[in-house]
């Protein structure tokens, strides 16, 4: 288990990759919670002091934050700070987004792979 104290550790977000720094911080938490670095319960540093930490703006970690709680990696409460959540529960919300795709597709009429082509192309749209 990570104490709050050690993330990010030495990890800074490359200003000079065509990933947005948001993008790579909210990747670096999500690698981090599913090797089990930062584990359940972990709580992350507060959005000014994260921002301190990496040199860059509130908002780029705020970004991040928020769509890591949107993704369920996360839960912010508050006062009391953003902790990781189970990986249970996040995939829990996206098999509920998968399963309703997958309806959504076979109201359409797309095969297995006609689906899987156009969930791709979604996915690595920028």
């Amino acid at each position: 288990m990570t104490p709050t104290g050690e993330f990010p550790g030495s990890w800074r977000p490359n200003a000079g990759s065509a990933v947005a720094l948001f993008e790579q911080l909210r990747l670096r938490i999500i690698e981090l919670a599913d090797s089990g670095v930062l584990a359940v319960g972990s709580k992350l540093p507060p959005v000014r002091n994260l921002a301190g930490l990496l040199d860059v703006a509130p908002h780029t970690v705020a970004r991040a934050y928020k769509e890591l709680e949107a993704a369920g990696v996360v839960a912010t409460h508050g006062r009391n700070g953003t902790v990781v959540c189970a990986r249970d529960d996040r995939w829990g919300a996206l098999a509920e987004v998968a399963s309703q795709y997958a309806a959504a597709a076979k109201a359409q009429g797309a095969s297995f792979a006609e689906a899987v082509q156009l969930f791709a192309a979604a996915y690595d749209a920028d």
